[in-house]
């Protein structure tokens, strides 16, 4: 068959109308039905771009002129927007952001999960009032130039740093920290990490922040365990910041891009600091993995109890349940609740989250939820609701499987990946489940990013 051509041509410049974005943010416009991705680029404007790549089936483009803007376009308020990589959205409105997120949601569960959207209702996107800084952990790369320390986010699609005094979506407690760390440290000569050469100590600034406590953690993680100038350092930042009640080094020493190394040892004050979600109060150590978002994460997890509809009588599986964070929350309603994990870690501070708020009907156990359910199965262990709350790569087959087989009244599905969520609804589906209702919520505003909470009843 002989090839076919691309109607557009490298470095030579079109006029399109854009009429989607992709879900990683580009605008998408399309010649002779040939999709070109163009960064910065919105549904509805008119615009003169310049392809700059041509692929198999996609070109990309870039936006050179707009001639007609979107009504959802505004001017983004952060000064390194276009270098940054940690926000993809910031040139859209909140409204518009909502609403993308939603349409993202409908278009994957239409195309991949083959859902009947007449049927099916997705809700419009549950947003913040005020949905800027936001993120109650920073966790900031350390470099050198010109002799001086940078702290900051890499730039898009690089491993360079952009130094950066404030980030809109952060805590500004967690930014006012990390610049005054940066600062003593490069008062006492504390040299950065470099990656290429493995020279170097300071790797990473981490700030965690209890929202309701306000109690903050700062974490140094460094490539050897020695810490130079260690009371001088410690004793500058905790006088200067007497909220903070835990200071930690963790140590990583190999040659990987991967934040943490295996050793953790606090330098001053408590292991852990301390948070609430509703009424559940929860310990975070330098390691815990604690939901980044806790205002919009009760918007969420207050989503999946209604769609649980407990009584009080119901034995409830939270597989994926990490710090036991949705179990505790569906504790207060259910009879039983059974969390299983595969981080271990994550588990012991799921018991001593249920311990610290004297819950008594949730039971915690390590392993892999497509192995540890089916044995639960096996042993004659059934529920009424089944919560799942998957990584992104969405769940396992074998888990898939063991709820079609326990046939529980409903499923719960809280997922961080539409597209995974819509592959395993269209599975649950097949084996005599419906899909009643969908849930976005915007945990991530400025990101391309969604949460989604689903009703999934037997039929």
């Amino acid at each position: 068959m002989p090839k076919l051509q691309a109607p557009v041509m490298k470095n030579e410049y079109y006029d399109v109308t854009f009429e989607d974005l992709t879900h990683e943010g580009a605008g998408v416009a399309k010649i002779e039905g040939f999709p070109i991705f163009v960064e910065n680029a919105l549904p509805d404007e008119k615009a003169k771009i310049k392809v700059i790549g041509i692929k198999k089936g996609f070109a990309f483009g870039k936006l050179i002129e707009i001639y007609e803007e979107s009504k959802n376009r505004i001017e983004a308020p952060c000064p390194i927007y276009s270098q940054c990589g940690g926000c993809q959205l910031q040139h859209v409105s909140y409204e518009g952001q909502l609403d993308f997120k939603r349409k993202q949601v409908e278009q994957v569960l239409a195309r991949i999960g083959k859902l009947d959207l007449t049927k099916v209702k997705v809700h419009q996107t549950l947003g913040m009032k005020d949905p800027w800084n936001y993120r109650n952990k920073a966790q900031v790369p350390v470099g050198e130039r010109e002799g001086g320390l940078v702290a900051g986010f890499y730039q898009k699609r690089s491993h360079d740093i952009i130094d950066m005094e404030r980030c809109l979506i952060q805590q500004a407690e967690n930014d006012e920290i990390v610049q005054y760390v940066k600062t003593i440290c490069e008062e006492y000569g504390i040299r950065a990490y470099n990656e290429e050469k493995h020279k170097g100590w300071l790797r990473h600034i981490m700030v965690r922040y209890g929202l309701v406590t306000k109690e903050l953690m700062v974490v140094f993680v460094t490539k050897t365990t020695d810490f130079p100038h260690k009371n001088e350092i410690l004793s500058k930042i905790t006088e200067q910041f007497p909220q903070i009640k835990s200071v930690v080094q963790n140590i990583n020493n190999k040659r990987t891009n991967v934040i943490f190394g295996d050793e953790t040892k606090v330098l001053w004050g408590e292991e852990y600091i301390y948070d609430k979600i509703g009424d559940i109060k929860f310990a975070i150590s330098a390691r815990s993995f604690y939901q980044v978002n806790p205002e919009q994460t009760k918007v969420l997890y207050d989503k999946a109890l209604e769609y649980a509809k407990l009584t009080g009588e119901e034995s409830v599986i939270d597989a994926y349940c990490g710090i036991g964070t949705i179990s505790l929350f569906l504790a207060q309603k259910a009879k039983k609740v059974f969390g299983v994990e595969i981080v271990p870690e994550a588990i012991e501070d799921a018991k001593r989250n249920a311990e610290l708020n004297g819950i008594e009907n949730a039971e915690f156990a390590v392993g892999e939820a497509e192995v540890v359910i089916p044995e639960w199965y096996k042993q004659g262990n059934t529920a009424d609701v089944i919560v799942v709350d998957p990584p992104r790569k969405g769940c396992d087959e074998a888990l898939l499987k063991t709820i079609l087989d326990m046939k529980p009244k409903r499923v719960v599905y809280v997922s961080c990946n539409p597209g995974t969520l819509a592959r395993d609804l269209q599975v649950l589906e097949q084996g005599g489940y419906e899909t009643v209702e969908v849930q976005p919520v915007d945990m991530f505003p400025h990101t391309t990013h969604v949460e989604c909470c689903a009703l999934i009843e037997l039929k």
